[in-house]
């Protein structure tokens, strides 16, 4: 079973606007070469795979990049 909780290891403070590191941060998250980027490549991969071990690892994979960071 998996527990999801929503809260920050260290606490934030924001104090200005900063646009450059705003567009960085959306750039990991969904950008090319980003998170939900890389879920989409393992979950497509799944299904050339000929064997069930490989399928199940590559769906494995590709929820573990996607889930904990809130891509749903």
């Amino acid at each position: 079973m998996f527990m999801y909780e929503k809260t920050l290891q260290y606490p934030v403070r924001v104090s200005n606007k900063d646009v450059r590191m705003a567009m960085a941060v959306l750039n990991q998250y969904g950008g090319p070469d980003g998170e939900m980027s890389a879920s989409m490549n393992y979950l497509t991969q799944r299904f050339s795979m000929p064997l069930n071990e490989t399928k199940g690892l590559l769906t494995d994979i590709g929820t573990e990049e996607c889930v904990p960071r809130g891509c749903r």
